[in-house]
């Protein structure tokens, strides 16, 4: 098992990459069994890191965690790790609908290289505060030493973690870091863990919450790191060497890009197509091919579908322009 029990939150530092899961023809029809485009994986893999993004987070809903089969999962890991080969980590995504299964899943990934698990929570059914702690301090019992990141998407997993949740588990020593949705909970929720875990704001928002936090907020997330890992690159170093106006402006313009992504400009309408418009978003920026989605989340509104594109090819102008 190719754990890293001495990975914390203080590790967490930079862009953590959120990746898709290239797919090969015939994946979005049902009987497709080796849905997973190994290949590209690995050039994938091997662009993003020689660009400097040096932790992945795999298989959320980008990477489609909900739709692969279990050894796909795992393939797609091993491949993953095997092109960082102690040059990066990988946090494997393993969510599923209930904890034991979980902990199955996370255990195959661990065999498979994986460094750490990218973990939500079952959806089934919202959980409430008591039942969050518990689920991760099962995890954390069940797999001792292996380090997690929590995903925390309202959307999602039908509720926000609130700050006194936050609090508890920054208190379970696995739990190193928690992919934030953001909104004006981040400051109170960064302020809770009092450092003992990595809050992970997205991309466009890291400036920001840096400024005013500069020892602690030394991380962000992004989905875009597929689509060209330059601009990222280009915010990890204004963000380290505590350049704030250089920070705003890349910023902004990161979120021009990712502008036409969001239909009517919201984060909901979205996350209801993330998976078609994220294959979108890959085919315009031109870097990885992604191949179809898989089943059942093969469908949106072509609108929806072009906004996608755009933004992939927004993105594309960034990688010229920053570059250099």
């Amino acid at each position: 098992m190719a754990t890293h029990p001495s990975v914390t939150a203080r590790d967490l530092v930079g862009v953590l990459g959120m990746v898709p899961t290239p797919s090969v023809a015939g994946a979005d029809h049902w009987s497709c069994e080796d849905s997973v485009d190994l290949d590209q994986t690995a050039r994938m893999a091997r662009m993003v890191l020689d660009g400097g993004v040096r932790i992945l987070l795999t298989n959320g809903s980008l990477g489609e965690g909900a739709t692969l089969l279990e050894h796909e999962l795992c393939d797609f890991t091993r491949c993953i790790a095997e092109v960082l080969r102690g040059n990066g980590l990988v946090f494997a995504g393993v969510t599923t609908l209930n904890t034991r299964e979980t902990i199955r899943r996370a255990r195959a990934v661990l065999a498979a290289g994986a460094d750490g698990l990218f973990l939500g929570r079952p959806m089934w059914m919202s959980l409430d505060a008591q039942a969050i702690v518990r689920y991760y301090a099962d995890i954390a019992e069940a797999l001792p030493g292996v380090p997690l990141v929590v995903y925390d998407n309202q959307f999602a997993f039908k509720a926000k973690i609130d700050t006194s949740t936050y609090a508890a588990l920054s208190r379970i020593p696995s739990v190193i870091g928690a992919k934030h949705i953001g909104g004006p909970s981040i400051a109170d929720d960064l302020r809770a863990v009092e450092g003992r875990m990595r809050i992970l704001p997205i991309d466009t928002q890291w400036g920001a919450l840096a400024r005013a936090f500069p020892d602690a907020a030394l991380a962000c997330w992004s989905g875009n790191a597929a689509d060209g890992p330059e601009p990222l690159a280009a915010l990890a170093r204004a963000v380290a060497a505590r350049d704030w106006g250089r920070a705003d402006a890349i910023s902004a313009r990161m979120a021009w890009a990712q502008a036409p992504m969001f239909p009517g400009g919201k984060l909901e309408n979205f996350v209801d197509y993330n998976i078609p418009i994220a294959h979108a978003r890959l085919a315009g920026s031109g870097l990885v091919r992604s191949g179809p989605p898989r089943p059942p989340y093969i469908f949106a509104p072509e609108g929806h579908l072009e906004g996608g594109r755009e933004t992939g090819r927004r993105w594309e102008s960034l990688r010229r322009e920053f570059g250099r």
